[in-house]
């Protein structure tokens, strides 16, 4: 079945089409999360909460958007949430702590070569990371980050440029 036969099977509460669909979508939220995160349990933590959330939400999907994207919209929302309540928690702190990122990306990104580039994204700010991730690892135009960030169009530019100066400058990589 394509995804959209799908979603008009799992709004009909179809549990077959709705597993179909979450395990065609589990790599892709799990990979975002693990990358936003940088950090295993949290990411697991949050992949789960978004599939669950999708559970209850599934009726409201309009699919105006694809599929990953609205669950990629929901991962980012719950991992905003997370980190407000963890800033809370301990205001010295509003980072989740890192696991080492060479048995993560073993692991969880089957060898995925992040190197570098892995460390300097530890250092950003979540927001600006969030939208390096989204544009050059999911490939999402300005318009899809500006929705699942929901901010404008040229916030979503900003952080993006923000985030490649850094990686360059960090790298030692003269920008063109």
């Amino acid at each position: 079945m394509k995804e959209d036969q799908l979603i008009k099977a799992a709004k009909k509460n179809d549990p077959k089409a709705l597993d179909q669909l979450f395990r065609d979508s589990y790599p892709i939220v799990y990979g975002y999360l693990i990358k936003t995160t940088l950090n295993e349990q949290t990411a697991r933590d949050l992949t789960q909460e978004t599939f669950l959330k999708a559970l209850n939400k599934i009726g409201s999907f309009n699919a105006k958007s694809k599929f990953s994207t609205w669950l990629i919209s929901i991962a980012t929302n719950l991992h905003k949430d997370e980190l407000r309540k963890r800033s809370r928690e301990r205001p010295e702190s509003a980072n989740p702590a890192v696991s080492s990122a060479s048995d993560v990306e073993k692991s969880v990104l089957e060898r995925e070569a992040f190197g570098k580039v892995s460390e300097i994204l530890r250092k950003l700010p979540d927001a600006k990371r969030r939208v390096f991730i989204l544009k050059h690892y999911y490939h999402y135009s300005y318009e899809e980050i500006s929705r699942i960030e929901n901010c404008p169009i040229g916030t979503v530019r900003s952080r993006l440029h923000d985030c490649i100066n850094k990686i360059r400058s960090e790298m030692g990589v003269e920008a063109q």
